[in-house]
C-alpha cells in the first residue's frame, strides 16, 4: 500500500528549527570553551577557528533551512497532486457512470421517442463536460512543459463572448440571459481566438459554478486610450479571501473552503487561463472583498498579439 503524503507540512519546519537550534548552541558553547580556556593574544590559530566556527554556523544553519523550506513545498506539492487525483478520478467517474446508464436504458424496448432525446442530450452534456476536462488537463501539460505556436486570426470580441455564454450556459442547463453583457462591437483584436475562447469559457464557468440561485454574471469589455482591451468578468459568488487571490492562479490549488470543495473542480482552470493569457501578451489579475462578496476577473489584452498596446500602456501609467 502506497504511505500517505503527511498532513502537515508543520512536521518538517520544526524539525529544521530545532536542528537549527542545536547546531547554534553547540557552536556557541564550542566558542565559549575556547574563550574560557585557550584563547590568548597569541593565539592567532584560534581566531582562524572562531571565525571558522562562525562561517560553518551560517553555512549549516542555511543548509537546514533551505531544506526545510524545500521540503515543506515538496509535501504542500504531494497534497495538491492527490488533491488533483481525488478529483480527476470523481470528475472522470461521475460522466462515465452517467452515460453508461444513458445506454443501457436506450437498448431497453419501448422507449417512447421523448425519453430517448431526454437520454441522448443528458449524454451529450456529459460527453461535452468530459471534453472539457480533459481539454484543461492537456492544456495545462502544454503550458508546463513548453508553448505551442499560436493561430493569429481576426476576431470580433463581441461576437466571441456571445458564442462563449451560449456555450457556457448551456453546459450549465441555464438560460443565456444569467449573463450581461455589455461589450463595445467595435472591438476587434488581432490575436489567438482559440486560445482566449479557452480563456473566457473557464472563467464564465467559473463565475456561473461559484455562484448561488439565482445565478448573475457580468461580462463588460472596453477599449482604453492607450488601445488595450480590459474585460471584467464579474458574479455574485462564494468569493475568495483577500489572502488566497494570489494563490488561486497556482497549479492544482483550490481554496480550502467548504463552499469551494461542494463545487466540482481541478484546481487547473485558474492555472491554465492566467498561462494562456500571459501567451497573449496580457494580465489576469483576480479582485474579491471576501467570502461570500462575489469575485471580479479582470482581463487586460492588446489588441495584437505581440503586447504592444499593452506594453505603452504600462509605460503610460509607470
Amino acid at each position: 500500500m502506497a504511505s500517505r503524503p503527511p498532513r502537515s507540512i508543520s512536521g518538517p519546519i520544526v524539525w529544521g528549527s530545532v536542528s537549527a537550534t542545536l547546531t547554534v548552541v553547540m557552536l556557541v558553547g564550542w566558542i565559549y570553551v575556547i574563550l574560557r580556556n585557550q584563547f590568548t593574544a597569541q593565539s592567532v590559530g584560534n581566531v582562524w577557528l572562531l571565525i571558522g566556527g562562525i562561517i560553518s554556523l551560517g553555512v549549516i544553519t542555511t543548509v537546514l533551512i533551505l531544506f526545510s523550506v524545500f521540503l515543506a513545498r515538496q509535501i504542500l506539492e504531494n497534497r495538491r497532486q492527490t488533491t488533483f487525483i481525488d478529483s480527476v478520478t470523481h470528475e472522470l467517474r461521475s460522466p462515465l457512470a452517467s452515460l453508461r446508464l444513458g445506454l443501457q436504458t436506450l437498448g431497453r424496448r419501448g422507449l417512447e421517442n421523448e425519453q430517448r432525446e431526454q437520454l441522448r442530450e443528458m449524454m451529450l452534456d456529459d460527453t461535452e463536460r468530459l471534453a472539457a476536462f480533459i481539454d484543461d488537463i492537456l492544456e495545462a501539460t502544454r503550458l508546463e512543459y513548453g508553448k505551442a505556436g499560436q493561430m493569429i486570426s481576426h476576431v470580433s470580441l463581441g461576437d466571441l463572448i456571445d458564442r462563449c455564454v451560449a456555450t457556457v450556459a448551456r453546459r450549465h442547463k441555464l438560460e443565456p440571459e444569467i449573463v450581461d453583457i455589455d461589450v463595445d462591437d467595435s472591438i476587434e483584436l488581432h490575436i489567438d481566438a482559440t486560445a482566449l475562447e479557452t480563456v473566457l469559457k473557464n472563467l464564465l464557468d467559473n463565475a456561473i459554478k461559484y455562484s448561488n440561485s439565482p445565478v448573475r454574471v457580468q461580462v463588460t469589455a472596453r477599449e482604453r486610450d492607450s488601445g488595450a482591451v480590459e474585460i471584467h468578468v464579474r458574479d455574485r459568488g462564494v468569493g475568495i479571501p483577500q489572502g488566497e487571490l494570489r494563490r488561486i492562479f497556482d497549479r492544482f490549488y483550490r481554496v480550502d473552503h467548504e463552499d469551494v470543495r461542494a463545487r466540482r473542480g481541478t484546481g487547473l482552470g485558474l492555472f491554465v487561463v492566467k498561462a494562456l493569457v500571459e501567451d497573449l501578451g496580457g494580465r489576469l489579475r483576480a479582485h474579491s472583498d471576501g467570502r461570500g462578496t462575489g469575485t471580479t476577473m479582470t482581463i487586460n489584452l492588446p489588441k495584437t498579439s505581440d503586447g504592444t498596446a499593452l506594453a505603452l500602456e504600462e509605460d503610460a501609467e509607470s
